[in-house]
């Protein structure tokens, strides 16, 4: 088993009971740890991975609640950093009735933000691994910084590298060309998922399918876009395809395309595909397939339950959405 660091922001989740406005009833706010890439390395973990999570939790109560969370799912923390600078980031999360969320951050300031290229050790890539993060953790200049440095750590050990989108424009600083900080980020990963949102954003008004060859041609291996509950795409530089995820009925899509990107990871990791053995991988298209199967099964168990970390699953009890995809 390949280890795992999922790196960036791990903030709370502030989950509101409360589906419709509009009721009479006081609505009231659940905790729960998240963030992108804390989510992905439950996920990793639960299902047995050998993950660790990596990034800078404030010394107050929510981050001794994420640190403790992370430890009960097995999450290795001896990547985890503490600072007094700044308090742990919230998010406040609102549902609709088919559970698709509307975020209020509270975030900057935030711990997350406080850490610094020189946190990074040469010793947590010693081993071979899979470096995994966020555009997050771009949205300012030192954090910025940071990721591309810990992505210079991962490339210097020949560690497969994987970005997930994941686009919150509430964080970012208005006035600032967002596609133009996170692009550069996109051609330094093996692996790219991204929401057909995303996808719409970031290509602008270019044609998809040209700019999903150009990242292929500057070097990313993989691209992944999902789409809720529609097919799932795949591009590679000599193929492409799609697979259908399981039907099921969505109450919360918090965590789901973080079990699905921890699931897909989760699937690399088990079978050693390190960064010199991904393209021979690709070229079997049923490894793709059978690898997102597995993925979008981990995203479909996600969707079906309240919560980023409640909501992962593990081998047990991902089994009947393995058996409906």
């Amino acid at each position: 088993m390949l280890k795992v660091i999922s790196f960036g922001e791990a903030l709370i989740d502030l989950l509101s009971n409360k589906l419709d406005q509009g009721a009479s009833e006081i609505e009231k706010f659940t905790k729960f740890p998240g963030g992108a890439p804390a989510n992905a390395a439950v996920a990793i973990a639960k299902l047995g991975g050998n993950s660790y999570f990596a990034g800078m939790l404030g010394k107050d109560s929510f981050g001794q609640f994420i640190h403790q969370s992370l430890v009960e799912q097995n999450v290795n923390t001896d990547h985890v950093l503490f600072t007094s600078d700044e308090k742990t980031g919230l998010a406040f999360v609102s549902l609709d009735d088919n559970g698709e969320r509307n975020f209020e951050f509270y975030r900057p300031p935030a711990a997350d933000l406080c850490f610094r290229s020189s946190d990074f050790e040469d010793s947590w890539f010693f081993e071979q691994g899979i470096f995994h993060y966020c555009s997050n953790s771009l949205t300012e200049s030192s954090i910025c910084h940071a990721t591309d440095s810990g992505l210079e750590l991962a490339k210097k050990n020949d560690w497969l590298i994987s970005f997930d989108v994941n686009l919150r424009v509430a964080l970012w600083p208005k006035n600032i060309q967002i596609a133009a900080i996170i692009e550069p980020f996109i051609h330094k990963a093996d692996i790219v998922k991204m929401s057909k949102e995303e996808l719409d954003y970031l290509s602008e008004k270019q044609n998809q399918s040209l700019y999903i060859k150009s990242l292929l041609n500057q070097g990313v291996s993989l691209i992944l876009i999902t789409d809720a509950g529609n097919p799932i795409k795949w591009y590679t530089q000599s193929n492409q395809g799609s697979i259908s995820p399981p039907n099921v009925r969505p109450i919360d899509t918090t965590a789901a395309g973080d079990a699905f990107i921890g699931g897909f990871l989760f699937h690399l990791s088990k079978h050693l595909i390190t960064r010199s053995k991904l393209l021979d991988w690709l070229k079997e298209v049923n490894n793709i397939e059978n690898s997102l199967s597995f993925a979008s099964a981990c995203g479909a168990h996600a969707v079906s339950i309240y919560g980023a970390f409640p909501s992962l699953p593990s081998q047990s009890t991902l089994q009947p959405f393995l058996s409906a995809s």
